[in-house]
Parts: structure tokens; sequence; C-alpha cells
């Protein structure tokens, strides 16, 4: 019996062994201290969109308008983007939509399906398959003036032309002063955009203006040129 103890004893230790060597050396190399990490610093969560804009994301989804929701972010210098959603789907294609506030997005989403497609299908004939755009978050000054422009505050889009299932294309640059129904569409959706945006922009306002429309949502009153 004693024999048999012994025994049991040796194989324990030969398998106490094998399993150390299958660790590759020792558990805790020789010469080195090892310390206890310190737990990682959990990332303080962003704070909740404010109750304004819950309810505008809200909206968007009620009106069946894809987009998805970006976090707050400080660029410096007073630039930001913040309660801002990037649209993806308003029922018409549109280029370069980047971070929009969402108040921004969707009066743009609203005056797009609203405001422009039945207005070129009644006065031109035609279903608008894509409007183009110059982009919206942009870190930069209001030209001429030192004051950041609400494009930098992702507040502001400008719209340069719109694309036809018929092929045509309406640019505010080449067709602002165009043919008469061409002009009376430009017209019609620029007054649209007057009852929807605080602020909106055509070549009438200036020459910086002479090839798009700009559109934001800053100030306090509403100012149309």
């Amino acid at each position: 019996m004693r024999d048999v103890g012994r025994a049991a004893l040796w194989a324990i230790s030969g398998i106490s062994a094998l399993a150390l060597a299958g660790c590759g050396g020792d558990l805790v190399p020789r010469g080195r201290v090892v310390s206890t990490p310190k737990p990682a610093r959990s990332a303080r969560p962003a704070p909740p969109p404010s109750m304004e804009v819950r309810q505008c994301m809200a909206k968007l989804q009620s009106q069946s308008v894809a987009f998805t929701p970006l976090p707050d972010q400080n660029f410096g210098g007073g630039c930001n983007a913040l309660g801002s959603v990037k649209l993806l789907d308003i029922g018409v294609p549109a280029t370069n939509l980047g971070a929009m506030t969402c108040n921004l997005a969707a009066n743009f989403a609203a005056w797009a399906r609203y405001g422009v497609q039945p207005a070129a299908r009644l006065i031109l004939g035609a279903e608008i398959v894509r409007i183009e755009t110059f982009g919206t978050y942009n870190c930069r000054p209001i030209a001429g003036s030192g004051k950041l422009s609400e494009h930098a505050h992702s507040n502001a889009i400008d719209v340069s032309a719109f694309v036809l299932s018929d092929g045509r294309r309406i640019s505010i640059e080449r067709d602002w002063n165009g043919d008469k129904r061409t002009r009376q569409f430009l017209e019609v959706i620029h007054a649209s955009a007057c009852k929807r945006f605080r602020t909106v922009l055509s070549p009438n306002y200036n020459a910086a203006h002479h090839d798009h429309f700009h559109f934001d949502m800053g100030g306090r009153g509403g100012f149309c040129r």
C-alpha cells in the first residue's frame, strides 16, 4: 500500500511538471517584479442628447428619413458639430451631406421632399433624381468677415444643382438667369426655402453666392435674399 501511494505521488508530480512546461517555462520569470495591472479608466459616457435634439430625431423617424446620430465634437477655434446627424436617405439622393444639426437636417429633408420635388414635377415635368451640394460642415469664417460661418457649427448647407430624370442638370450658376421655366423653378424652390430656413442666400445676395443657395438655421430672425 505504501508503494502504491508513493507511485501516485510521483505521477501527480510528473503531471504538474508537464503542465508547467506547457506554459512556456516559469510562470513568474526570475529576476523581474510583476506588478498588478491597474484597471483601465473607463471612458466617460457622452451626455445624452438634449430634449430638443431628441424631439427632432423623433420627427425625422416619423417622416421615414434615414439618418445616423453623430457624437458631439469640438474641433478647436470655435468650430464644432453639436446635436448633429448624417442624413442617409431623404427620398431624394443628395451629394456631400456631412454633419448637420438635426434641425437643419429636418428642414432640408422637408424642403427636398415637399418643396423641390413637387416644383420639378409641376414646372419642369420631371422628377429630381439628385440634389448636388457643396457640403455642410466647414471650419471657416464668413467670406469677407472674421466671424465664423454657420458651416463651422454644422448648421449650414450650400446647394448648387439639381439633376432631373430626363437628364437635364439645372445649376444655380448657369440657370439662375436661364430660360423662363428654369427661372420659375429656382424662384419657387428659393421661396419655399425661405419658409423653412432662418437664412437663405442666393445669387441675388452677393457675388460669393453666384453658384449656390446657402441655407442655415443660425440667428434669431429670418433673412431671405
